[in-house]
């Protein structure tokens, strides 16, 4: 008998959706599984060396890819996760060792072999002292070349869990790495996990990630989202035949906890689940307990928790383990490399399309209130509408439209602090350039040198003082004659 387990939704990325069918493992409409081939990066300045390792890499069926600079390197590790990198030791913006050792730092599983056209016997001992693979020199045999990666790929962690649970996860920034460290330590047991953080952060790829780093990775993963519908829907997809006993003549459907069973469910947006079915969520929980739950919210469960609406142990039932995403805003670092990665998502068949330096720092710097999700509706945004290869700066800021701000740069913040300190200054002196040079703990010449830099005059401060003076007058005479 075929499973009647409704399909779940699988997000590829943010905004692409794709229905999943709910395959039985083991059974004869099971997917095949797909053999991925091991991913080797090469790093290399010059053009005709990296055509060339690409040719012997490519035929001998590894999945290759080229870039020219040690920061690109970096920056593309971090997106495709490669299991080896053959790197050069004379790069421009970077040596090679310097490369290996910043490589090994990151991620010290990551296998790194040195190729040179001018080796030392002191160089290859530094570099296997820094943890290379192998160093080889060039002309690199065919043989010799082959042989070394085959035994790197071998010694590699080239596995599910370990590689390619966190693939779709993009991100360079510390607090990712910490989050994703928490994630990793949480897919190694079944306890509930509860994914806080704001709209568009990514808590369900982060989600889909644990259970994809899990032992029940083979297992179904079902979602359900506890916004946008009533509350009968609700208690149907979650239960399968509604709780109350009602039956409308439809054909009854297996509800989501038990379609679940032995794989993992997501509540997403939990603290809008209706108070009875928070109730009967719990006790049901408690009958199925082969299901992993994690749940996610943007909303203070605390806070609705004292408003009364919603349980108390419910609460601490899913907060066994916590885990908040940082917003866009707290890593924008992520920035250049979310935006890479989603103009690989966003191209047609046609020419990828690319923004320019100042475009990128623009959106580097643009907040984001939408997070993630906003960033990637507007890069597809702009795939769509720009009819050149290059997006500018001037299109980008057009497609923000008037109401985007912009973080300050250090010294556009600098420069604001120091005309509002100098205003402060001068109006509480009220325009005495000594005392406020005293006050400020410069000489006054050096303080005169500061206000005709920002355009200040002492005198237009004097009248202030005045005004206030004559005020305080006011109020004293007042005080000593009410009436």
């Amino acid at each position: 008998m075929k499973d009647k387990s409704p399909p779940s939704t699988m997000s590829l990325g943010f905004g692409i959706t794709q229905k999943l069918k709910a395959y039985k493992p083991g059974s004869e409409d099971s997917p095949p599984e797909v053999e991925r081939k091991a991913r080797i990066m090469v790093v290399d300045n010059d053009p005709e060396s990296r055509r060339f390792m690409n040719a012997r890499l490519s035929t001998a069926n590894y999945s290759v890819e080229l870039v020219e600079s040690a920061h690109a390197a970096l920056d593309a590790c971090v997106r495709s996760r490669p299991n080896l990198v053959v790197t050069d030791l004379h790069l421009e913006d970077m040596g090679g060792l310097a490369l290996l050792k910043e490589l090994k730092s990151r991620w010290p599983s990551l296998i790194v072999i040195i190729v040179t056209a001018h080796g030392t016997i002191a160089q290859a001992v530094e570099a296997t002292q820094s943890g290379a693979f192998g160093f080889l020199v060039k002309p690199v045999e065919k043989a010799e070349l082959l042989g070394q990666v085959e035994r790197a790929v071998a010694e590699s962690t080239f596995t599910l869990v370990e590689s390619d649970w966190r693939s779709q996860i993009v991100s360079r920034s510390q607090l990712m790495e910490d989050r994703l460290e928490l994630a990793n330590r949480a897919a190694c047991s079944d306890v509930p996990v509860l994914l806080t953080g704001e709209n568009g952060t990514g808590k369900e790829l982060l989600a889909r990630a644990i259970h994809a780093a899990s032992k029940r990775r083979d297992k179904l993963f079902v979602s359900v989202s506890c916004q946008n519908s009533t509350e009968e829907g609700l208690e149907t997809e979650l239960f399968g035949r509604r709780a109350d006993g009602f039956d409308d003549g439809a054909e009854s459907s297996t509800g989501a906890l038990e379609a679940a069973r032995g794989g993992t469910l997501l509540l997403d947006e939990i603290g809008d689940l209706p108070l009875r079915l928070q109730v009967e969520f719990m006790a049901a929980l408690n009958r199925n307990p082969g299901v992993r739950l994690i749940s996610t919210t943007s909303r203070d469960l605390k806070a609705l928790i004292e408003a009364g609406t919603f349980r108390q142990e419910l609460f601490y039932a899913i907060n066994i383990m916590p885990i908040e995403i940082p917003p866009l805003g707290r890593r924008r670092e992520d920035i250049p490399l979310l935006v890479s990665h989603f103009l690989e998502q966003a191209k047609d068949d046609g020419d990828a399309k690319i923004y320019s330096p100042e475009a990128i720092e623009l959106l580097a710097t643009t907040d984001w209130p939408g997070n993630v999700r906003q960033l990637f509706d507007l890069v597809k945004q702009n795939v769509a509408l720009s009819h050149g290869k290059v997006m500018t700066k001037e299109f980008v800021q057009k497609s923000l439209g008037k109401d985007s701000t912009s973080v300050p740069t250090y010294d556009e913040a600098r420069e604001e602090f120091a005309v509002a300190y100098l205003k402060t200054n001068l109006q509480t002196t009220a325009g005495n350039v000594m005392q406020s040079a005293r006050l400020a703990k410069r000489n006054r010449t050096d303080f005169y040198k500061l206000l005709a830099r920002y355009r200040l005059q002492p005198d237009d401060f004097k009248g202030n003082a005045g005004n206030r003076q004559d005020a305080r007058s006011g109020q004293k005479k007042q005080a000593a004659d009410p009436g």
